[in-house]
């Protein structure tokens, strides 16, 4: 007979809260990252190893001259010089003269390059800068607000000689007092001026004295003038303080305005002029040539004294001024 099991006490069976068991239970481990290496990295099974044995192989790394470095290395190297009898008996012909100076690149001055607070107002025109490298500083400003500016290079002599000349603009209202500033610090006896003061409008300021006149500390009297037909001649002296010193004034004035001499005997005769001149031969100081712009004529002047090639006259002193020729005539 069966009996009835249920009054029987039944085995009792552990039981869990889901909250407990979420508790108890250890964590997960993260699966292990399985190790890459560097090739497999990359994508690539090339192996990463340099043949030092073939780096004497290649060839050095050579450094790209810019645009300025290249125009500077063509302007100490091009040209050649020409000696007296040369330019006599073997003149360059009007197309060699032609086509070397198409070979010469510009060489504008920019005025971020000067860096230097209003020098504008002291400019005649803007785009005719001195070369920041060879301009002529001011030592003895008379305020700081004058600062050393003064629109105006040095220029060397045929044998390289240093400071030789002395290329500015004709000036200006508000710089007669920097040139004779300028032409007193450098020692200057003699001053060409290839310019007369008007060319259909004013090209040059009259910067020298009737008779006697003062610009700013420096007291100017004219000595003696003397006319000749392509040029007048001045013996000026110049005192600053105590000390008085004499120098000779040329205008040459037989240069049209944007063109060339018809002839070369006035420009010849006017050289004559300036090397026979006991000032040029006591070498005090650089000569100071001049027109309404910094250079044009200027430098024609001392480069026909140092009787050079077209590419030398052009290319070489640009290395100081900022432009010599504006137009090819000028070197005929």
């Amino acid at each position: 007979m069966v009996q009835d099991c249920g009054g029987c006490s039944r085995a009792q069976l552990p039981t869990w809260s889901l909250g407990a068991a979420m508790t108890q239970l250890p964590p997960a481990k993260a699966p292990a990252k399985k190790h890459v290496r560097l090739q497999e990295r990359r994508g690539s099974n090339v192996a990463l190893m340099l043949d030092v044995r073939s780096l004497g192989a290649v060839e050095p790394i050579c450094s790209v001259n810019t645009p300025r470095e290249v125009t500077l290395h063509f302007l100490r190297t091009a040209g050649h010089p020409l000696t007296r009898w040369a330019l006599q008996h073997q003149p360059p012909s009007p197309k060699q003269l032609e086509e070397e100076f198409l070979k010469i690149p510009s060489n504008f001055v920019n005025s971020e390059d000067l860096d230097i607070p209003g020098h504008a107002s002291k400019d005649r025109y803007k785009t005719i800068l001195p070369n920041p490298q060879s301009r002529v500083c001011l030592g003895r400003a008379q305020s700081q607000e004058d600062g050393d500016y003064i629109n105006a290079n040095y220029i060397r002599g045929y044998d390289g000689q240093e400071k030789v000349y002395i290329a500015t603009q004709g000036p200006m209202p508000n710089t007669v007092s920097d040139f004779w500033e300028m032409v007193w610090q450098e020692e200057v006896s003699l001053i060409v001026m290839l310019t007369q003061l008007r060319e259909g409008k004013e090209k040059c300021v009259h910067y020298w004295p009737t008779e006697e006149e003062t610009y700013g500390p420096f007291r100017l009297r004219i000595q003696d003038t003397k006319e000749c037909p392509e040029y007048t001649v001045r013996q000026l002296t110049i005192q600053h303080q105590e000390e008085c010193r004499g120098l000779k004034h040329i205008l040459f004035s037989a240069w049209p305005d944007h063109q060339t001499p018809e002839s070369a005997g006035p420009l010849l005769r006017l050289v004559a002029e300036v090397e026979e001149s006991p000032e040029t031969a006591a070498n005090t100081g650089p000569i100071v040539v001049h027109c309404r712009l910094t250079v044009w004529r200027s430098q024609d002047e001392a480069l026909r004294r140092r009787r050079l090639g077209a590419q030398s006259q052009v290319a070489r002193p640009r290395l100081w001024p900022e432009k010599v020729f504006h137009e090819k005539g000028h070197l005929n």
